[in-house]
């Protein structure tokens, strides 16, 4: 007993140390953004704005910008995966793997695509403009990093573990649900951050369209030559894709199987 004590005394003090640099490095992303955000006000109310910048920075804009950019992540984020993933699960049961390669090129295809070049054919072609035309082609942007992750990640299951769910006597159905998806879970959650990002930073370029966001704070500082206007908004898009990345990050950590 006496030889044993010190290691484990040794182990737990190891444990908790590792505990609490993870709680630090957890905070350190806030904080950051925090000193961000600070910086950029302090940076901002040194300068002598004119009519025009201070128009274009009113606090009551910046706010409905912010929150344009949101909505138009969430919305664009939540559709792209109600559509990559079912898609991503059919498209690895093996009654589609004659058609599999054909859809993953053509939606690889369209990601090449610059996004501003979806948007102004979505506008030349049909007329559409607006919020629901910028969550198209946001969609469409976004769906190839969830749909590639989904399969990937439902593909590196061990046949021998799926062997042995139907050998329990589990229908696919149940083996999908109790086996592949759980197993999958951390492939497919790094491409929904990955999407979420995308989602964030491409949103700028739906001002082009007349869809709100952040876009126009960076477009009205470039119309008018307003550099302080360019630099709040394109620093507000950096920190609210990093905010936004961070709590994928959190919920990424929530959601993980235990032991993966």
């Amino acid at each position: 007993m006496s030889t044993q004590a010190p290691h484990l005394k040794t182990a737990n003090q190891e444990t908790g140390v590792a505990g609490s640099r993870g709680l630090s490095q957890y905070l350190v992303m806030p904080v950051v953004l925090g000193i961000a955000l600070l910086a950029l006000y302090v940076y901002v109310s040194l300068q002598e704005l004119d009519s025009i910048e201070e128009r274009s920075l009113n606090a009551a804009r910046l706010t409905r910008a912010v929150w344009e950019h949101i909505q138009l992540t969430a919305v664009s984020t939540l559709l792209t995966l109600l559509i990559a993933i079912p898609l991503g699960i059919l498209l690895t049961r093996p009654f589609t793997r004659r058609i599999r390669p054909y859809i993953v090129t053509v939606l690889t295809v369209l990601q090449a695509v610059p996004t501003i070049a979806i948007l102004v054919l979505l506008a030349v072609a049909f007329l559409f403009l607006g919020f629901a035309a910028a969550i198209v082609g946001l969609v469409l942007y976004a769906i190839v990093p969830v749909l590639l992750n989904t399969m990937v990640g439902l593909e590196q299951v061990d046949d021998a573990v799926l062997e042995a769910g139907r050998g329990m006597g589990m229908s696919r159905t149940t083996v999908l649900q109790k086996i592949e998806l759980p197993l999958a879970i951390p492939v497919m959650l790094a491409g929904i951050r990955t999407a979420l990002v995308i989602n964030v930073g491409t949103a700028a370029l739906v001002t082009y369209i007349n869809a709100g966001g952040l876009g126009d704070i960076i477009v009205a500082g470039l119309s008018t030559n307003r550099i302080v206007v360019q630099i709040v908004g394109a620093a507000l898009t950096a920190i609210l894709a990093l905010l936004i990345d961070y709590i994928a990050g959190l919920i990424e950590d929530l959601l993980r199987p235990r032991g993966l």
